[in-house]
């Protein structure tokens, strides 16, 4: 007997913002591929943050423990560069100054902008990293249109299936994708730039990852490392997976932090293996609070990893090959238009 698989319903742009009262910007730097993503909330939000991956690089994860005083942030960043990358959340702070958004703090406000980075350091000159101004320029161009997916923004320098080597990687990216139940939407944005392979979450089949020694086919690395093929000695932090899970339900602090932990179900589906010792997976979630319905926690939980799995599984489909000095990073959707 065969199985009917319904489809499953998307928000009107199928992105992160459909969920209301979400933005999202991105500037990619022209001299090396790399940049940086901000999910902008003007009028604040309720936020969470889960992180499994072993080699993290964050920015103001503390606050966002339930335990902790405050209860609103007004942007999330997510960049390249690695550790430099955190400079990117100073010029965040400084557009959402002077827009007049942040924590009133006697007389003055405070943006409240966590981060977190990844590392693409390998892909062309590693001097150049988003800075603060790359930051300022990702708010400037935020806006709720369907984000730009693929080499862009943070994912501009992601590589995925590392594990034998970035002479056998491809090209990661970043994407987003949104699921609507009963009224309510849950997005997510991801950043791709994983250790491991990528593969299709509803049928298991490899996507995109570590190339086999001629380049041709994919070697399919966790069947690779259970056969007793050793991997290449690996720096740690040379990898990670980042993004941001939003809904336009009222969620708390604890159930931010629900959302975002459920949100890494979505990755484990989708990045084998996922959540090394070299990688920094990191995940945020928001709540705007822009309508009263909920369908409850674990209907949103479920909308959430799927809301992930598939936007990461679209941010390695959109990307384009690179070549970055003596690095070649083939991409699914074939070489940058223009380019040879």
């Amino acid at each position: 007997m065969g199985i009917m698989i319904t489809p499953i319903k998307s928000g009107g742009l199928d992105a992160i913002t459909d969920v209301a009262g979400v933005e999202v910007g991105h500037f990619t730097d022209p001299r090396r591929p790399t940049g940086c993503s901000v999910v902008l909330v003007r009028g604040g939000a309720v936020a969470g943050v889960d992180v499994r991956g072993a080699a993290p690089g964050t920015r103001e994860t503390d606050l966002l423990d339930p335990c902790n005083a405050v209860d609103t942030v007004h942007a999330i960043l997510l960049s390249g560069g690695s550790a430099w990358g955190l400079d990117a959340a100073a010029g965040v702070m400084r557009w959402l100054e002077g827009q007049g958004i942040g924590l009133q703090v006697g007389t003055a406000r405070v943006p409240i902008v966590p981060a977190a980075v990844l590392f693409d350091l390998l892909v062309g000159d590693d001097a150049i990293r988003p800075d603060a101004q790359a930051g300022f320029e990702a708010c400037e161009a935020a806006s709720s249109r369907p984000p730009a997916q693929g080499n862009v923004g943070a994912g501009a320098g992601a590589a995925i299936g590392k594990m034998f080597g970035m002479d056998h990687a491809m090209k990661g990216g970043i994407g987003s994708a949104s699921v609507t139940v009963d009224g309510v939407t849950v997005g997510a944005l991801v950043a791709c730039n994983a250790l491991g392979d990528v593969l299709d979450p509803d049928t298991g089949a490899l996507i995109a990852g570590a190339r086999t020694p001629d380049g041709a086919g994919l070697r399919d690395t966790r069947r690779s490392l259970l056969r007793g093929e050793p991997p290449q000695p690996i720096l740690a932090g040379t990898n990670t997976t980042i993004g941001v899970i939003a809904t336009d339900t009222t969620v708390t602090k604890v159930q931010a932090r629900r959302l975002s932990m459920a949100g890494h179900d979505g990755l484990a589906r989708c990045i084998n293996p996922a959540h090394t010792l070299s990688d920094g997976d990191t995940l945020f979630a928001l709540g705007t609070g822009m309508t009263k319905r909920t369908p409850g926690m674990t209907v949103l939980s479920v909308m959430a990893a799927e809301a992930v799995a598939r936007a990461t599984v679209r941010a390695v489909r959109a990307a384009h090959s690179v070549q970055a000095g003596a690095t070649w990073l083939p991409g699914l959707s074939g070489d940058v238009p223009g380019e040879a």
